[in-house]
This record gives structure tokens, sequence and C-alpha cells, in this order.
């Protein structure tokens, strides 16, 4: 009887082993660190039509009463307890601008915030406390790290080694849906203020121009004598430009640019030249034809 139990649990976990084993396919992995973006991104940025956060002047013009440095072993910025420090922004009368970013490496003497204002400094715990920190990046509030673990996908399949151009689109895939998701969300969300309206907290966020470069740049470089890979970023852009509102348009025509010029310095050949230019969502599926053209 033991022996048989021993023979059943043996089974049960190698089955659970194959399951884990078959979670460690590239795509699967793609679509969980996506999935990780898409969340972070739902969470942390408000629908376009809400009003960017006012921030006031008067942190500008506020003396620095303090400078928070980093002490310790290197870590990694993953977290920052926003309402904390607006709390203790607001109980001093000050204003605090956190000078590192989600995600920054904090080492010695590294400065993470600075307190603006009249008076006596905050106790340090009191703001150490409200910056987490571990040993590395995590999405917890750092909404570029998905499209970088994306991009590194990307980037790593492209290289002589391994010359995998199919797992680059299907990087560019997921890549794709949250740009259109942060496209379709108000970026500008790092001012805080307490209940009264005064600027308590500065945060800095990505920008639109930073998603697009961290999506873009390094794929576009790596990939550009790829046919395929061309061709799939051809069609992200124009379909970007397509759903997307107008104040997200100037900076995707500026990529399409780039991508045309790209094609045009790597592919000497004309028919190649026009070959990499043909917008295709699958890289090399079907070339599409929008109505009336023939």
């Amino acid at each position: 009887m033991f022996v048989i139990a021993l023979l059943i649990a043996s089974v049960i976990m190698f089955i659970f082993l194959i399951q884990r084993v078959g979670m460690l396919q590239v795509n699967c992995m793609l679509v969980f660190t996506a999935d990780q973006g898409r969340k972070i991104i739902e969470d942390l940025y408000p629908p376009l039509d809400t009003p960017p956060s006012q921030g006031s002047a008067e942190l500008a013009h506020s003396p620095c009463l303090q400078t928070l440095l980093h002490r310790g072993q290197p870590g990694i910025i993953q977290e920052v307890d926003i309402p904390a420090l607006v709390e203790i922004a607001s109980r001093n009368g000050y204003a605090i601008e956190l000078v590192a970013s989600v995600g920054d490496a904090a080492l010695e003497a590294t400065p993470i915030l600075r307190v603006f204002g009249l008076g006596s400094p905050v106790p340090e715990d009191s703001l150490r406390s409200a910056i987490g920190l571990g040993g590395e990046r995590t999405f917890t509030q750092d909404p570029k790290y998905a499209i970088r673990l994306l991009v590194d996908i990307a980037i790593k399949a492209l290289s002589p080694a391994i010359n995998d151009p199919t797992t680059a689109v299907q990087a560019l895939d997921q890549i794709e849906d949250l740009l259109i998701r942060l496209g379709r969300r108000r970026l500008e969300i790092g001012s805080f203020c307490d209940a009264a309206g005064s600027l308590r907290l500065l945060m800095s966020f990505p920008t639109w121009d930073d998603f697009l470069s961290l999506a873009f740049d390094e794929i576009r470089f790596y990939g550009a004598t790829s046919i395929q890979v061309m061709r799939r970023m051809k069609a992200l852009v124009n379909e970007l430009i397509s759903i997307l509102p107008d104040e997200r348009q100037p900076a995707l025509r500026h990529w399409r640019e780039r991508l045309e010029f790209a094609v045009e310095r790597s592919f000497p050949d004309p028919l190649d030249r026009l070959e990499a230019s043909a917008e295709d969502r699958q890289g090399l599926g079907a070339t599409r034809r929008k109505m009336g053209i023939s």
C-alpha cells in the first residue's frame, strides 16, 4: 500500500512538472509578462479624458530643506508609498520631490528624494519607510518593466546566435497591445496633492515618448536587416496611428519615418527594400491591402 501511494504521488508530481515545463515556452512567457504590464497600466493610469494633475509652482520657489541619500547595500527602488509621503509633507507643510524613479538602482549616497519648505527636517526613518527597496525590479508601479522584458526577449531572439525573428514578432504583438492601452491613458500622473489641493509630492513617470523609445529603438536597431521584423513594426506603427488620439500622433509619425529610414539604409536591393517596406502583422504573412487600393 505504501509503495502504491508513492507511485500515485510520483505520477501526480510528474504531471505538475510537465505543466510547469509547458509554462516555460516562449509564448507563455510573453503572455505572462504582458499580462503584468496590462495590470499595472489598468491600476496606475486613469483614462485619457481625465484632466491632468495641476502641480503648484510653489515647489520650485521653496528652499531645499533636506536631501535623503541611500545608505547601505545597493538595491532597486521597487515601490513608493505615495499616500505616506503625501501625508508626511502635508502634516509639516512641505513638498517632496522624488529624485529617483521606481526601477532605479539605489547605490551608496544616491539621492532618493528632496524635501522643500521651511522648518525642521523630517525624521529620515519615516521617509525611508515609504521607499520600498529590493534586489531586483518588479512590476509594481513600474510600467516600463513589462515592455523592457518583452524588448529583451525580442532582441535576444534577433541575435546572430539564435536568429529567431518569429519570436521577435510575437514579442511585438504584446508590445503593440501595451502601447494601445498606454496611448488611451493619461500618463501625466506625477503630481500628488493633499485634500486641500496643495502640491505635496512630485514623482517622475515615463512619458509617451519614453515608452515609444523603449518599445522601438533597440528592436529597430537589431532587427533592421530582418524583413519580417521591419514589416511587423511598420504594421504596428500604422495601427497605432489609425486608432490612437491625435495627441499621440506626432511621436508615432516620427517613428514611422525612422522605420522607413532604417529600411532604406539596411536594404540596398530595391526588391528587398520593397518587401521590407510592406505592412504585415505577421511579419511574413499576407500583405494587407486597404479598401480602394488595388
